[in-house]
């Protein structure tokens, strides 16, 4: 069975990423593996990787009912990049390995892979072409300090985390602009789908 075409998305954080991955999902059918909900399911209660956080960072780190304090734990390794370090090497293997599986598992000719560091983490090879989710500075911080309710040091440490977004654009395949309504974005994800072509070739 051969590989199918591999669409990456990814862009800043809060860029719209999701948004672009359930379009896709619902407008086309294409199958979606999704980096971020992998890397929950790595720190899931009971795993190897949540016991080596609860190991370095002690009880606190859980909520009453034993799950990780996600928004506490955010606040530990974006205040120290090498927890950051620490922490991504406990998890990236294992989200990396699980999207190989899907790839291998997966019978469709085009699927979607969700990856917001795959610049950062030097994934390019896993995909085909690499589509770009970009909105300009000013709504990126403010989308995430409305999402994840975070002061605007913590919005602007998430930021620094990630390489800068007009880098990614330069590397980008496509860029999709998120800066107007979802029709606007959806009518340019339309566009750039019915321009990868029936083999994948084009855009």
């Amino acid at each position: 069975m051969s590989k199918p075409l591999r669409l990456g998305i990814t862009g800043g954080i809060a860029c719209g990423k999701s948004v672009v991955a359930t379009y896709l999902q619902q407008r086309y059918g294409l199958p979606v593996v999704d980096a971020d909900k992998l890397a929950r399911q790595a720190v899931a209660v009971g795993t190897p990787i949540y016991q080596a956080i609860v190991d370095r960072y002690g009880g606190k780190i859980c909520r009453s009912d034993g799950t990780l304090d996600r928004p506490r734990l955010g606040e530990i390794v974006f205040a120290q990049p090498q927890e950051r370090q620490w922490l991504e090497a406990q998890i990236h293997p294992w989200v990396i390995a699980e999207m190989e599986r899907a790839i291998e598992m997966c019978d469709q000719p085009l699927m979607a892979l969700v990856i917001p560091l795959l610049f950062e983490v030097h994934l390019e090879s896993l995909v085909d072409r690499i589509w770009v989710v970009a909105t300009t500075s000013e709504q990126q911080l403010a989308r995430l300090q409305q999402r994840d309710r975070l002061s605007g040091h913590a919005a602007a440490q998430r930021l620094a985390s990630q390489l800068p977004l007009e880098e990614k654009i330069r590397r980008a395949d496509t860029v999709l602009w998120n800066t107007g309504s979802l029709a606007e974005l959806y009518h340019q994800v339309d566009e750039a789908f019915s321009s990868l072509g029936r083999n994948g070739k084009g855009g």
